[in-house]
């Protein structure tokens, strides 16, 4: 390929990139950088190239053109080279790729090989899944990998799956003074066993419920009142959201409770804690 046809070509890709035709885009990078793969602005066709396949979700392609945008970025700078071959290495189990590729982005990782089960703080991940929506909070184990911590009320998602997550946050959420980032789900990385059970529950005292709540906690099992949850609209969900205690009530009465356990122990545990006086239960019923 000539370099006067180099140019019409890289012309026609950026073209495509801005209608956002991500395939026509990248296949046409692919062709310049055949070529040209290390020409001074071959850098910036490599990333923009593997981007356009990370938004089609070719994680394959995505991580191959990765790992040549990776190795013509600088280390320690935050390139987003480094960070969206980190997301594609991640989903393809490249754990070394993935661990190398955070290095190079500048996040210090805990010491090991394989996969990365580190402590990255709280986040939320806006689930999709079939058109719906919801908001769930994560314990973030790597850069992109977390764990669900609340109990999702969206049909087939659980409590305790492991989310891939992308990077640029798309809302906030403050609960109690902390700022918390909102990211979208990429992908599903990793199914719950944990079905997803709904209770009617009475309780005298707000502590009555919290103690449920801590039972199931301990258990490393999920509940949460019905409550908990808001209904917002998508405007409103990608923006700010601030919670504070008075938003997510404790009370006592009669009311529903989300679970994540399997049935016999969530029976068990419905059991001992109705043990006390005041409390009691009924309804168990399974959900997803």
């Amino acid at each position: 390929m000539e370099k006067s046809e180099a140019k019409r070509v890289l012309e026609q890709a950026r073209q495509a990139w801005e209608a956002e035709e991500w395939l026509r885009s990248a296949e046409l990078y692919e062709q310049v950088l055949a070529h040209y793969p290390d020409e001074e602005p071959s850098a910036v066709w490599w990333y923009d190239a593997a981007l356009a396949y990370k938004f089609l979700r070719n994680w394959a392609k995505a991580y191959e053109l990765g790992c040549q945008a990776a190795a013509r970025a600088p280390r320690g700078a935050q390139d987003p080279a480094f960070w969206n071959l980190g997301v594609a290495a991640t989903i393809q189990r490249d754990w070394a790729t993935a661990r190398d590729a955070w290095e190079g982005f500048g996040i210090p990782l805990p010491q090991g090989e394989g996969e990365i089960h580190g402590s990255f703080g709280v986040a939320c991940v806006r689930l999709d899944t079939g058109g719906e929506r919801e908001v769930v909070w994560i314990q973030r184990l790597c850069p992109t990998r977390g764990r669900v911590v609340s109990v999702p009320v969206t049909g087939g998602r659980r409590f305790g799956e492991i989310v891939v997550h992308d990077g640029e946050p798309t809302g906030e959420r403050t609960f109690n003074g902390q700022q918390v980032a909102v990211f979208d789900e990429l992908l599903l990385f990793e199914a719950s066993e944990l079905p997803t059970l709904r209770v009617s529950v009475n309780a005298t005292e707000a502590s009555d419920v919290e103690a449920l709540v801590a039972s199931f906690s301990a258990r490393d099992f999920g509940a949460e009142q019905a409550s908990s949850f808001h209904v917002l609209c998508a405007c409103c969900s990608e923006g700010r959201v601030d919670w504070d205690e008075a938003s997510t009530p404790t009370h006592g009465g009669s009311q529903k409770v989300w679970l994540a356990a399997p049935q016999a122990e969530a029976r068990l545990l419905l059991d001992t804690w109705a043990m006390a006086e005041g409390r009691s239960w009924s309804g168990l019923e399974v959900m997803g």
